[in-house]
Parts: structure tokens; C-alpha cells; sequence
């Protein structure tokens, strides 16, 4: 294809200038995707590497990520490009097949692979390109990263992949433990609105107030044709087909879903990839990291901050203030332009990059000492730690075990056989208090919260906040006040043994650091680090769903998100144990084995089992550079 010749002048924020044009890349099955080419408005048409992003969100809308300190609304793509193309780059920005202004119908994640190897191997082709061909991204920005490199474009040349691109949909994004994430039931009620199937329809069959969205959720799971969203029939069925595969099938084995899959065939060129301690794909970035770095031998590098998913430049998430050292400004480069700029320059230049002192770089929350900030938040602080690999060299796993009364503590239970017990049910669900969350606004937000739960009297309407460990249907383990201050970097998981009255149930599980009272915090605050679900029936593996038999003892293990927390001096470590966390996930009626057809639901009564035959316990990552830990 000749170069674009309809061109307009775009002007950056920084005042640089460049040139952009709209123009149609062809699929494989004749649909032509829409994007616009940004070029720098110089002299000479020498061939340039191109930087490419590929969103569903629209090329020429702005994103709330691209919020920059003392800029007071979002950029646009276009400044964003302009920025970019000051360094001699071309940049592309694409709208994904059936959104913006791009042909063909769109299937969240599924047509990814093919558009986005297509996309590039195109680009790289072009006179205009000088066969390189770099990829960037937020969120599905970064899943069409991975998905298109599960192809290996020959032309791709690197990677920055944030806050996203699977490595497993089924443990991280659409499904954890088995259950579903109804993030995207939010986000499909948010995107169907302004879809073309929504153009046709009358404003009010789209336009869901947020009692009208908690009525549709409670409501879940849908039948088809019976939906908020049945007036954009492509968003509801693959909504519903993600949830009816509730088993790790072979429809979360494909391309777009599971990178990890296919680390083999990704090409072997540089990586970065990005995440938040309270953002949904820490693992993600956790896991492609890792499986990258062993697969290739480019280099991979990894960012771990205290972040809500794409709040790279806030200080705080949700109630909680990390401080001024907390972003990705503070450490790395003036802004996330820059930040970009200067790894997609390296990259040109084939020079040795100087973003990264290490292969990891994590910020490791805590000794802040808990005041009220200006703003009300609690101040946890912490500071940025690097390593050559994830886990850090000397992080250990210490055994803390479930006592009865409540206990949590590194000594094993020199008791009997014990149990606690309580009731879930399924019709008075476990509430979401935070944690790593987005999309899923306006019923639930992400972040770091003090875990309370508002109670509500229906006669009088009055309402009192009270602890959440103190629902019925929840247990917790807590450890004497610390003696020394204990990190915990890794991965945590809770090893119990369990039995129930059902036939399944879930296992939900937390991990807080519990501030003592304080003046700004009579009470203390409970601070929610990390939190896991498993739906019991995959206890043996998720390809191998059964049912279990009431009453009998089960051993279970529940991985938690990876974390980097210093528990402080003086803190408690608490584990809160409970079998439901709605509307984050869906809640298990306790009924083998179609929740999908049935409505009926009944109570379980669910067991902890300790001590003897049963140290139920967590194991702790313990980072051993604190000479202080135990």
C-alpha cells in the first residue's frame, strides 16, 4: 500500500507536531480494520520502526490511564502519538474489529490472535516501516499483545504489555478458582450501551441506573434472550459463553485466552510487563514474566507497584495512601510518556536499556505508621525494592497455622483434632470490600480498604458500621501483635482441610494487616493485602470438576495473587476465611451439578478442620532481607 496521502497536523502537549492519516489494513477474511498513522512532521520519508496499539475503546477517544500530574484531563491517542513520534517513530493506533470504525463483529478477546498477527506482519511490510513493528497497551490493549505474539508475527520487536495479557483468562480475569468474575458482567452492561447494536434501540433498554444494575447482578446468571443486554446479541452470548464454560475446557485454551500456552511460540524480543498489588492481573503479569524468562533470551523485565489497575501515577487505592514515592513517576521517569519514549527508544537504538536497575522492580507496602492523611486515607508508605527473578532471593515459606479459638501462629496446634464452624448462605452473600478489582463500577471498586460492613435495619432505616469479621457466615485467624516486622513477598496460599453439607461450595480467603488503635485509628484498621477464591469442586484440578460428599474431610489449596507487604511491629497478621466475596464473583448456590440451570439454592454449613490429622495452615512468602522477620 502507498503512504496515506490525506493527511492532518496533530499537536502534542509538549508542543511536538506530527502528521496523522486514516487509512483500512485488511484481515485474512476480507475485514478491514481501521487505523490512523501518526508520522513526524519532518523532512524525508525514510522508513521508521511503528509503534502499535490495538483497543476496542475507540483510536481517538481518550482513556482515563492516560492521566498525567498537572495535566487536568486525560490525553487523547493523538497526543500520546505525537509525544511518540518526537523520537522518529511512526505510531498506529487501530480500533479492534467491530468497534470504532473497524468492520466485522466483535467477540471480546476471541478474534484477537488473527486481527492482531495480521495487523503487524502488514505494518511490518509497509515502505513506511522499516520492518519493526513494537506493541503497546492498557488492559485489552495488553491482552491483543499477547494474544497476536501467540502467533509469532515475524515483524514483532517488542513488548509493553500493562496491566493485562493472559496468561490464563481462567485463573486471572474471566474466572479465579473456578468462579466467575463479574467484572464482566459490568463491563458488558457499560460497552453493549454504547455499541452499534445499542444505535438502533431506544435510549432507555440501555441506559441501567446502578439500582438497576445491582437488581440485573443479583440476578445472574442470565438466560439468553433475557438479559439487560439483549439488544446487542454478540455481548451476550459471549458473556454467557464464558460463563457456561465454568470447567478449564478447551475454549480457555485458545488464542487470546491463555498465553502461557504458548510462551513457545511467542517471538523472542524484549518484554516489559506491568501490574498492581491491588489490579486483577498481577498474576497475569506475574506468570508471563516468569514463563518469558525461562522460554526466552531477551530481556524480560517486570513492575510491581501499589496500584489500582492503570493508576500508575496515584499515591493511594481506595482508602489507603502508599505515598509520593509510590509512583511510577517517582521511580522510573517523568511521566508514563516518558517512561515509554525511553523503552521503545532502546529498543531502536539496540542499545542496553536505563529504565530498570534490575529484571524486577516492586514496591514493597508498608511501615508508613498509619496516620490520617490530608485527605482522610491511611498512610502505609513502603518503598521500592528490585531483584533478578520474582520471587526475590531469600524469600522462604513459613507454615502460619489455624488454632482453635482463632488463633494464627508458626507453631503447629499441639491439640486434638478441632474444627470451627459457620453457614453460607448462598442468599445472603459475603460482601466485596475492596481488593484487586476494576470494570466493575458502579457496584464495586478496587483498592485497600478497612474492612467494614454496613449493617441496616430495615424497620428503621438506620444503618451502623461494624467489623466484617464479625458475620456469622465468616472465620478468622489472627496472630499475637508482631514482635519484628515480617515481609511477606510472593505468592501466599492457604493450605485446609474442610468439610460441608453440600455438595460444593466456595472457599473464599483474605489475607489483612490489622493496625493496632491508634489516636487516628481508635479502633485500628484491618487492611485487606490479598484475597483468593476456590470453587470446591476443582479441588482436584480444574479440568476435573466433582462433586463432594457431605460431611467428608477435604484437603484444599488456594493461591493468593502475589503481594509485597511489611507487616509492621506491633501487627497483626489476620487470616479471614468465609465462602462467598459477591458481587466480585458469582455466588455458588451450594447445588451439584448445574448451578447454570437451577435457581434453587440451599444453606451449607462448612467446617474448618484443625490441628492433628489437619494443620490447617497459610504458608507465608517471608522475604529474608528484613533482619527482623521470623
Amino acid at each position: 500500500m502507498a503512504r496515506p496521502t490525506e493527511r492532518e497536523l496533530v499537536v502534542g502537549v509538549d508542543g511536538t507536531r506530527c502528521w496523522r492519516s486514516a487509512f483500512e489494513i485488511p484481515m485474512r477474511d476480507g475485514v478491514q480494520l481501521v487505523a490512523d498513522l501518526y508520522e513526524p512532521d519532518r523532512e524525508g520519508n525514510a522508513p521508521r520502526p511503528v509503534i502499535l496499539e490495538r483497543t476496542p475503546y475507540g483510536r481517538r477517544l481518550p482513556r482515563a490511564s492516560e492521566q498525567y500530574p498537572g495535566i487536568d484531563r486525560p490525553l487523547t491517542p493523538a497526543e500520546v502519538a505525537a509525544y511518540l513520534t518526537g523520537s522518529d517513530f511512526s505510531v498506529v493506533m487501530q480500533d479492534c474489529r467491530g468497534r470504532g470504525d473497524s468492520q466485522g463483529e466483535f467477540t471480546k478477546y476471541l478474534c484477537e490472535g488473527e486481527d492482531g498477527f495480521d495487523t503487524v506482519e502488514w505494518l511490518g511490510s509497509q515502505d513506511w516501516c522499516d520492518g519493526r513493528v513494537f506493541t503497546m497497551g492498557l488492559s485489552y490493549g495488553a491482552h491483543v499483545q499477547a494474544a497476536l505474539a501467540s502467533l509469532r508475527p515475524k515483524h514483532l520487536s517488542g513488548m509493553l504489555m500493562d496491566c493485562g495479557g493472559f496468561a490464563s483468562a481462567y485463573e486471572a480475569g474471566c474466572r479465579q478458582g473456578g468462579a466467575f468474575e463479574l467484572k464482566q458482567v459490568t463491563w458488558a452492561i457499560r460497552h453493549a450501551a454504547k455499541s452499534r447494536e445499542a444505535a438502533i434501540v431506544a435510549p432507555s433498554a440501555t441506559d441501567l441506573s446502578e439500582d438497576d444494575i445491582w437488581v440485573w447482578i443479583r440476578l445472574w446468571p442470565w438466560e439468553k434472550g433475557k438479559s439487560p443486554i439483549s439488544y446487542a446479541p454478540s455481548y451476550e452470548e459471549y458473556l454467557l459463553e464464558q460463563n457456561a464454560e465454568s470447567s478449564f475446557t478447551n475454549y480457555w485454551k485458545q488464542v487470546g485466552l491463555y498465553g502461557r500456552g504458548y510462551y513457545s511460540q511467542f517471538p523472542d524480543v524484549p518484554s516489559v510487563h506491568i501490574s498492581g498489588w491491588y489490579d486483577p492481573y498481577t498474576m497475569t503479569a506475574v506468570d508471563n514474566f516468569s514463563g518469558l524468562s525461562k522460554a526466552k533470551k531477551s530481556a524480560v523485565y517486570l513492575v510491581l507497584g501499589p496500584w489500582t489497575h492503570g493508576a500508575r501515577s496515584t499515591t493511594h487505592a481506595g482508602e489507603v495512601d502508599f505515598g509520593s514515592a509510590s509512583t511510577l513517576e517517582s521511580r522510573f521517569a517523568p511521566n508514563y510518556l516518558a517512561f515509554r519514549e525511553r523503552w521503545f527508544r532502546s529498543l531502536m537504538n539496540g542499545s542496553s536499556q536505563d529504565l530498570f536497575s534490575a529484571g524486577v522492580e516492586f514496591f514493597l507496602m508498608g511501615g508508613g505508621g498509619g496516620h490520617s492523611t490530608d485527605e482522610g486515607r491511611l498512610f502505609h508508605g513502603g518503598r521500592w525494592e528490585t531483584s533478578p527473578q520474582w520471587p526475590p532471593v531469600g524469600v522462604e515459606s513459613s507454615s502460619w497455622y489455624l488454632h482453635p479459638g482463632g488463633v494464627l501462629s508458626p507453631q503447629n496446634p499441639d491439640v486434638d483434632e478441632d474444627y470451627v464452624e459457620y453457614e453460607y448462605d448462598p442468599r445472603r452473600p459475603f460482601p466485596t470490600v475492596g481488593g484487586a478489582i476494576t470494570s466493575g463500577e458502579p457496584v464495586m471498586r478496587g483498592g485497600a480498604y478497612e474492612q467494614l460492613w454496613v449493617v441496616r435495619d430495615g424497620s428503621s432505616k438506620k444503618s451502623v458500621t461494624v467489623p466484617l469479621e464479625l458475620r456469622e457466615d465468616s472465620v478468622c485467624f489472627e496472630s499475637e501483635p508482631l514482635l519484628t516486622d515480617v515481609a511477606v513477598v510472593g505468592r501466599p496460599s492457604l493450605h485446609l482441610w474442610i468439610s460441608s453439607s453440600a455438595t460444593d461450595t466456595d472457599l473464599y480467603w483474605k489475607l489483612l494487616d490489622v493496625y493496632p488503635p491508634s489516636s487516628s485509628h481508635p479502633h485500628g484498621f484491618a487492611m485487606n493485602i490479598t484475597d483468593a477464591i476456590l470453587r470446591c469442586r476443582y479441588r482436584d484440578g480444574f479440568e476435573n470438576p466433582q462433586a463432594m460428599v457431605p460431611n467428608t474431610v477435604y484437603s484444599l489449596v488456594v493461591e493468593a495473587p502475589d503481594t509485597a507487604n511489611l507487616f509492621c511491629r506491633g501487627h497483626r497478621i489476620r487470616i479471614l476465611i468465609a465462602s462467598s466475596n459477591f458481587p466480585r464473583f458469582d455466588i455458588n448456590r451450594n447445588v451439584w451439578p448445574d448451578e447454570h440451570r437451577s435457581r434453587r439454592s440451599v444453606v451449607a454449613r462448612n467446617r474448618v478442620h484443625l490441628g492433628g490429622r489437619f494443620p490447617s495452615h497459610v504458608e507465608l512468602p517471608i522475604w529474608g532481607k528484613h533482619e527482623g522477620n521470623l
